[in-house]
């Protein structure tokens, strides 16, 4: 067979993945030209169930082999019925987004997602998942909820299964600790049981004993090696169906009935597989399995009737992967006709997978190169013009512990929007058939109590204690009403969203962070925030920025006002802004902060982020040609809750801040004035040392 050469603009996981299909296209055409060469081969019938070209092999992704005789494709099979009609996002609470947010999850929380396998990643904490993910599986576990229910009023023997496929072994294994419950180690040595966060899924009992009997099942490479997927008392609790699994293995002969007749034990390995491949099945290992959690091992080979509910956490480049996926839970329950001689519907909910029911083949357009430029501070003919900064590291600050009391405003509020968590509400359709909405709403039957607990523990367990050192019990009261007085008065659930998502780690913390925030405002002046710089290197410059660039979207500054010869541009509401900063009497100097190694360090959530300006200007503001002010600037459409978190650093130490929205010419010259009134009048060095 004639293949073109892959093509060779793919980059990353996209030439991974088109290098791995033509592997393994490779394979099974090397083996049969050894056949034709050694035995000969008459005729070759492919019954391929995907009989078309991949990405990476040269031809449009999804053209059908020109030797194709008949394409019977899945959405034949989807049309006539003889499969589960699956139901994507179709829409969501979300206004804007052309595709639903949870209709292609990963390319919404990758950045947030561990990059390497099992084995090769630090200790990674399960609790502290994406919002958007938690959101996406509490969305899907609420319609499971309401299938398991409705299948044991029909006195199914088995339970639906709902399976999870991840994009490698380190969130596989984040996934299933998650959803069925793990061991936290504490600093002691000591072990605390969190026990799954979705019920039905649970591997623990409510005193933390393992079930001998999982719920949920990992199942990946670095699993199946390891051998720890099945409990000691496994063996004790499925010992007939282990018999009954070891008189198969002696039936159907072969390496393994041989060695068990020798006075083999089957290991733990093998059962694991077994279970695996016998999920959905009444009377075998696999038959209890509710939930199973997986790399790629579910794309073939695997044909459980029972899958209901499926959630892709990684990316799908082609969409043969999409169809291998959502195929393993297109299997059909029952092929018995109803009445009117036609098979009753089955439906199976998918999210996470952008499977395109009208898919067609895609030419990519070839893509001219781009002129690259180099963008530099112009020394020494614009050293006037030079802007110095400090590199800050992190903050410190030491609050009484006598009487604690908080301060909160505007900047407290927390706003739980589907913007923020992901869509609180989605629709799932398939081509035909009824629509179901997933929602949030079985979260509404938190207790406040259990809520109001669960968040003071948490703002006294990362708050208010020092590293290797014990909780300050004695603050817990405290605390405690400083954190009801919050949820009382500043935490706004908008959009079907719900106070029990605080229950989320990473929304638990922000609202920990704004709760901090509170009690330290209250104490600002008396016990201030210090800026604590990078030792080596305390202050930069633009003096040392120099890259080279080939974005298409960049200013020429005047040389005037600007130290760089270049400002990179991210949207034209910069370059309106580039313009108005030229063009204002009061700006002495200003610079994009791109490349430039302005950072200010906060916390959104439970991660230790670093948010990077848009703009520093220095402005003319009475004080003296050696003394101007240092203005932070950023550009924003609106104000998300991220920006409330990398404003507070600024605010609680006094550096002016202006966030321009709208129209640039405006928003500048309305922030300027009220800057200037802001600024502090004690007297300054000339030369920034700390956050100005």
């Amino acid at each position: 067979m004639n293949r073109r050469p892959c093509c060779s603009n793919l980059k990353g996981d996209d030439k991974k993945e088109a290098e791995k299909n033509n592997e393994a296209a490779r394979l099974w055409i090397s083996g049969l030209e050894v056949v034709n060469r050694k035995l000969g081969v008459a005729r070759v019938i492919d019954l391929s169930a995907t009989p078309f070209f991949l990405r990476g092999s040269g031809y449009a992704e999804g053209t059908l082999f020109p030797w194709t005789m008949s394409d019977f494709s899945l959405m034949d099979a989807i049309e006539c019925g003889i499969v589960k009609l699956p139901r994507v996002p179709v829409a969501q609470n979300i206004p804007g987004d052309e595709m639903p947010m949870f209709r292609d999850l990963w390319e919404n929380i990758r950045k947030d997602m561990p990059r390497k396998g099992r084995g090769k990643a630090e200790v990674l904490d399960p609790l502290a998942l994406p919002a958007r993910l938690q959101t996406a599986l509490q969305a899907l576990y609420g319609h499971y909820e309401k299938t398991y229910k409705l299948w044991e009023e029909a006195k199914i023997r088995v339970p639906p299964c709902f399976i999870v496929v991840c994009q490698n072994t380190a969130i596989s294994k984040l996934v299933y600790d998650f959803i069925s419950g793990f061991h936290r180690q504490n600093d002691d040595g000591s072990t605390t049981l969190e026990n799954g966060r979705l019920p039905l899924f649970r591997n623990f009992d409510e005193h933390g004993n393992p079930l001998p009997r999982p719920n949920t099942l990992l199942i990946d490479s670095e699993q199946l090696e390891s051998g720890e997927g099945l409990d000691d008392n496994f063996r004790g609790m499925a010992a007939d169906e282990i018999e009954r699994f070891r008189r198969e293995i002696l039936e159907r002969g072969g390496q393994l009935a041989d060695e068990l007749q020798q006075g083999k034990e089957l290991d733990d390995v093998t059962l694991l597989r077994e279970v695996m491949n016998t999920v959905g099945k009444y009377g075998q290992l696999g038959g209890s399995i509710r939930c199973v959690v997986s790399v790629s091992m579910l794309t073939e080979g695997w044909d459980a009737n029972t899958v209901t509910h499926v959630l892709g956490v990684r990316a799908f480049g082609t969409q043969l992967f999409c169809e291998q996926v959502i195929g393993r839970a297109l299997r059909r329950q029952s092929y018995d006709l109803n009445e009117e001689d036609l098979f009753t519907v089955e439906y199976a909910d998918v999210l996470g997978i952008p499977f395109d029911f009208t898919a067609k083949p895609v030419v990519a357009p070839p893509q001219p190169p781009r002129e690259t430029i180099q963008v530099k501070a112009m020394r020494p003919d614009r050293d006037a013009l030079e802007i110095c900064f400090p590199r800050v590291e992190g903050y410190r600050v030491e609050l009484p512990e006598e009487r604690l009391t908080a301060e909160f405003n505007d900047d407290s509020v927390l706003e739980l929007t589907p913007d923020l968590v992901g869509p609180s509400i989605t629709k799932n359709a398939g081509i035909i058939g009824e629509s179901v909405d997933l929602s949030l709403e079985h979260l509404g039957d938190l207790r406040p109590s259990t809520l109001l607990f669960h968040l003071t523990q948490r703002l006294l367990y990362t708050k208010w204690r020092d590293p290797g050192e014990a909780p300050k019990l004695h603050l817990f009261g405290q605390l405690k009403r400083i954190t009801r007085q919050w949820l009382d008065g500043f935490l706004i659930c908008k959009g079907e969203t719900y106070p029990a998502l605080l229950m989320y780690q990473e929304l638990a913390d922000m609202a920990c962070n704004r709760i901090t925030t509170g009690i330290t405002r209250k104490f600002v002046g008396e016990r201030p925030i210090k800026a604590v710089l990078d030792p080596y290197n305390p202050t930069d410059s633009t003096a040392h920025v120099r890259f080279n660039t080939s974005k298409t979207l960049r200013w020429e500054t005047d040389a005037r006002r600007c130290h760089l010869n270049w400002v990179v541009l991210d949207s034209d509401w910069e370059a309106e802004f580039c313009r108005v900063a030229e063009a204002h009497p009061r700006v002495r100097a200003y610079v994009k902060n791109h490349n430039l190694g302005l950072e200010v360090p906060y916390r959104y959530g439970s991660e230790t982020r670093k948010y990077l300006p848009d703009f520093i200007v220095l402005v003319d503001d009475g004080h003296g040609e050696n003394d101007p002010l240092h203005l932070i600037v950023e550009i924003k459409g609106y104000q998300r809750e991220d920006a409330k978190e990398k404003n507070l650093p600024w605010r609680l130490t006094g550096c002016p801040v202006s966030i321009i929205s709208g129209h640039m010419a405006a928003g500048l010259l309305a922030s300027l004035p009220r800057c200037i009134r802001s600024r502090p009048t004690s007297k300054r060095k000339s030369k920034p040392s700390s956050v100005k």
